[in-house]
């Protein structure tokens, strides 16, 4: 097969190295691979997976005119057997660019945590939950499947030392180090990065706790303020933010806690550190025997009740402080879970799987579903320039952002 694979976007991120692993594993199953999208710092590493890169035109609309042309002309030349787009802004420009003037099939994976409805209906989709995937087949015609985020399990290990990230940012053997690795930005993650720092806040009084933030991203400055407040308290270096990593393995590996999302999560089970996931509203759970089975069902995500303060996070970092044997416990449980539903190699198969059946029965496009497709798309992009809705956006980032800053949280809006 020739297959482009064209993510979301390159900037460092979960969702996008899955999609350049399974790629990278895909093609060493003898398949052509190239991935495609506008450049960022992941070129490198699909350039270190032996991947061909295609750079594409830089437009902001979605879907963008010129990569809709750029993607039909590299469906002719290539002669491309199937395109995998992730999320719905590059299955638009793929589905007006080839598959519905070329008919070349179109796969979409979407990995956010919402049914997106810009998709056609006769494009097939790979969700990343079971419950996404129960609710895309109640309003999708074409097939669903679903494939949770997978690991590379022997990159991603608990043989990594973290010796030397602890050494590097003065972190004493007596010290409970809790990481973080996570874009830093406004939506998804502001509520559990503020929770985080909060948390430690509380424990730092009476635990030696410490919190490095490894990531970057538009809410960095005012999370460095209230780190600042927090270390200012203590008078001493409770919260740490590091700036972005592109291979963050040993920080993960010299934590004796992670605080984490989605693939980040994995990465920590991986590695064979306890876990707690954080989502919205206050959300965070320990991953351990008793709760595995829902983040099964709705990913390593959740949201709760939005209530003020950190509490929460707090009951639930404590117990494992001065619990070394849990914390333990807790790691290779972690470890053994994801080496056996999340592993690189059994995703690869799978998703080789559905290549397959698309390849063999893709349902066909109408225009009816083309013409809503382009509406909707259209409304996204007429609320996102219209300069009213802009200037109200802007307002309420920098309301946001204030209260990240300092104070209490979440805001009152």
């Amino acid at each position: 097969m020739r297959i482009l694979v064209y993510p979301h976007d390159l900037t460092l991120g979960g969702s996008q190295i899955n999609a350049i692993d399974l790629a990278a594993g895909v093609a060493e199953r003898g398949h052509e691979v190239i991935v495609y999208g506008v450049p960022g710092p992941l070129v490198d590493y699909i350039e270190e997976r032996g991947l061909r890169f295609l750079p594409a035109h830089d437009l902001k609309y979605r879907p963008a005119p010129s990569r809709i042309a750029q993607i039909a002309a590299i469906s002719r030349r290539e002669r491309l057997d199937l395109i995998h787009a992730y999320e719905w802004p590059p299955c638009l420009d793929s589905y007006f660019g080839a598959a519905l003037a070329l008919r070349v099939p179109l796969l979409c994976t979407v990995l956010s945590m919402q049914v997106m409805p810009h998709i056609p209906a006769s494009v097939p989709l790979i969700m990343g939950t079971a419950d996404l995937g129960e609710e895309a087949r109640k309003r999708h015609r074409a097939k669903v499947w679903v494939l949770e985020p997978p690991i590379d399990v022997e990159r991603d290990n608990p043989q990594i030392s973290g010796r030397e990230f602890r050494s590097a940012h003065g972190v004493g053997n007596e010290e409970f180090l809790i990481v973080s690795v996570s874009r830093l930005a406004l939506d998804l993650k502001l509520d559990a990065l503020v929770r985080g720092i909060d948390a430690v806040d509380q424990l730092a009084s009476s635990h030696p706790v410490k919190l490095i933030l490894v990531g970057d991203g538009p809410a960095r400055g005012a999370l460095q303020c209230r780190a600042d407040d927090v270390n200012g308290r203590h008078g001493r270096e409770v919260v740490a933010l590091i700036g972005a990593d592109p291979d963050p393995r040993s920080a993960y590996a010299a934590a004796d806690l992670v605080i984490a999302m989605g693939s980040s999560a994995l990465r920590a089970l991986a590695i064979g550190r306890p876990l707690i996931v954080q989502g919205e509203q206050a959300f965070s759970e320990l991953f351990d025997q008793t709760s595995c089975e829902l983040f099964l069902r709705q990913g390593f995500y959740g949201l709760a009740d939005s209530a003020s303060g950190p509490s929460r996070l707090v009951g639930q970092i404590a117990p494992l402080i001065h619990n070394p044997d849990r914390r333990n416990e807790l790691g290779q449980f972690g470890r053994e879970f994801v080496s056996k539903r999340f592993a690189l190699h059994r995703a690869v198969d799978f998703q080789l799987d559905v290549y397959k059946a698309v390849l063999s029965a893709s349902p066909a496009a109408r225009i009816s579903e083309a013409v809503r497709a382009a509406g909707l798309a259209a409304s996204v992009e007429i609320a996102n320039h219209n300069p009213f809705q802009k200037r109200r956006n802007r307002n309420l980032q920098k309301t946001i952002l204030s209260a990240a800053r300092s104070g209490e949280w979440p805001p009152a809006f």
